[in-house]
This record gives C-alpha cells, structure tokens and sequence, in this order.
C-alpha cells in the first residue's frame, strides 16, 4: 500500500492499534478509533491524557498545541491541567523565533489555567519547519466522562461555531502574498482572525455540553467535519442522517474554499465541537451557547447503523464524502 499524506486510513489504523504494550487494569479508554483521548482511572477521578502535533501551521504554532490538545481533553468531559512539548525545530531557526514559541506555548497555557511541566527541544537537520507534538493531562469526575463512541438513536447531532476554522485561519496566514491578488486586507485579517473568533478552542462548548447532558462529543480536526462526522459514527457503530442546509460555514471560510477549489466539510475543523445529545435537551443547549455568544445549530440525527452515514441536500441524500486527506493539503 503507498499512503498518502493525511492520517493513517482507518482500515491500516485497526491493523496497528493492537500493538498495546503491557496489560494495565486502570487503562478505561486504550486506542480506539474516533476517541479524543486515553482515559486512566485514577481513584477518585479519571486521568485524561492526549498527545497531537501540529504540523500545518507556522504562525502562532505554540498558541495551537496548547487549543488543539485542551480541546480533546475538553470532549472527554475533562478539565486541561498539565502539559509538556516535544519542540522540533529546523537548522538556522532564529533565537527569536524560538522565543516566539514559548511564549505562545505559555500565553495558551495561562488562557486555560494549565501548568507546563517540561518538554523536549531539539533541532533537527531533516525539518524545513517548526513542528510541536504536545502532550496534554487532565482531570475528570467520574460522573462527567464522555465518550465519543456514546451517541444513540434518536439522539439530535449539533456542530457548534462552524465548518473549517483552524484551515480558514492557516490558509490565510501562510497564503497571504496569494490570497492579496484577490482579496482586500480587510477580508484577510477576518479570516486571518478565525484562531480566536470564532476561535479554535471548544473548551467552554465542551464543559457547556457536559452539563447539559450530551451522550458524546468529539473535536473535528484533521479531514474537517465530514471525518469527524465519520469518527462518532464509526466509535458508535451507529448511522447518521445531516442536513447539509444547517452546517455552519463562515462566509469566509466559503469564499477561501471557493477559491481554491477545496470543500469546506474536509477542512481543518478544530473550533468545532460535534456533539450528541437527546432531542429533548438539544434545543435548550443550543439556546444556551447563543446566550454566551456562541453560534450552534441542530445538523443532523443519528440513526441506526444500517442507515449508513448520509447528508441531504434540497431534499436529496447522499453518501456524504469523507477523506482522511485534508483539504488543506491540496492547497500546502
């Protein structure tokens, strides 16, 4: 098999997450497709541990490691506490660009009131760009862990904030000099704005859907929404039926996509949260996220899995397309 760039394809993935080390009783939640973390059981609580790099982006690449890993200690029902980075960093880097990273590493922390409790840095010769793998703990009551494999039939799917943030905001930020031959500065700078509004942190939506109840929650990251979409169906083992007329997709975001030819459900999605939740409770979550500012809206339903996974569109359904290959990359 040549694989491509993007995430292991699932079918290889099962393959190799057999290879699980020693047997540990306290390991709740191992690798397991379409989970956000590992869950450890602690005593009183559950220990959350994650591990995610970042590899697309440049600019503000520390503030990054620090969202995207709270965000999937967030979706387990946890609350972010510790982390450590491996730093690799590419020959001829400048001290202050190094700087520059610490210091985004540490504003990120301080956001979400985590310690940092060490690290590894080198530089490497093989790198033409900064990477950071960061690896994030944190807590979890008993009572609030939330799996991604929780989704049940009947349950309404809500997708907060929208479609393709983290890709609306690095392909504006490391395709600026491209992007001016079309677009004003102004237009830029908004897209350029979305790592913090609508921002690319789900924390506060995470923390929101745990207290309203929410039977599983997952962070779309790589492969966009339509992956994440996938990954809940896949951890379920349940079906889905979206309404592609209520996915959230920023007028931004549909213009960049737009023009480069890219599809924004396969976009970067991290400022996301897929969540699913009764449809009773549904309504009243998404009444509460706008109070706080915070756009959501009602996508889809899940179903058996028999159903399969499909999205209707003026009244047509389809098999909805996924990809573990980013949009992104067609254009990086």
């Amino acid at each position: 098999m040549v694989l491509q760039t993007g995430k292991l394809p699932h079918a290889l993935l099962r393959k190799m997450i057999k290879y699980r080390g020693a047997e540990d009783r306290r390991v709740v939640l191992g690798p397991k497709i379409g989970e956000d973390a590992a869950v450890i059981d602690m005593g009183d609580e559950f220990l959350i541990l994650k591990t995610d790099p970042i590899t697309y982006a440049i600019d503000e690449i520390g503030w990054y490691a620090v969202h995207i890993n709270a965000n999937d200690i967030a979706t387990m029902g946890g609350k972010p506490r510790w982390m450590q980075t491996s730093m690799l960093l590419p020959q001829g880097i400048s001290e202050r660009k190094i700087e520059k990273i610490f210091r985004d590493i540490d504003k990120g922390c301080k956001e979400l009131g985590i310690a940092i409790t060490g690290g590894h840095t080198e530089i490497n010769p093989w790198l033409e760009r900064p990477i950071i793998v960061g690896d994030m703990h944190g807590t979890c009551r008993k009572r609030d862990l939330i799996f991604t494999s929780g989704a049940k039939v009947g349950d309404s799917i809500v997708l907060t904030k929208g479609a393709g943030i983290e890709g609306t905001a690095t392909l504006a930020r490391e395709q600026k000099a491209h992007l001016r031959r079309k677009f004003s500065k102004s237009f830029i700078k908004r897209a350029e704005n979305y790592l913090y509004e609508p921002g690319i942190s789900v924390v506060r939506e995470a923390m929101m859907g745990v207290k309203y109840g929410a039977t599983s929650m997952h962070d779309p990251t790589e492969g966009g929404v339509s992956v994440g979409l996938y990954e809940v169906a896949i951890a379920s083992d349940k079906g889905m039926l979206i309404d592609g007329e209520e996915i959230i997709i920023g007028k931004e975001t549909e213009a960049l996509c737009e023009f480069f030819r890219i599809d924004p459900l396969g976009l970067l999605g991290s400022g996301a949260l897929l969540l699913t939740i009764s449809s009773r409770r549904a309504e009243r979550y998404v009444d509460a996220l706008s109070e706080e500012g915070v756009k959501a809206a009602i996508i889809g339903e899940v179903k058996k899995k028999a159903h399969g996974l499909k999205i209707s569109k003026k009244g047509k359904k389809a098999a909805l397309r996924y990809s573990q290959k980013d949009e992104i990359l067609k254009v990086l």
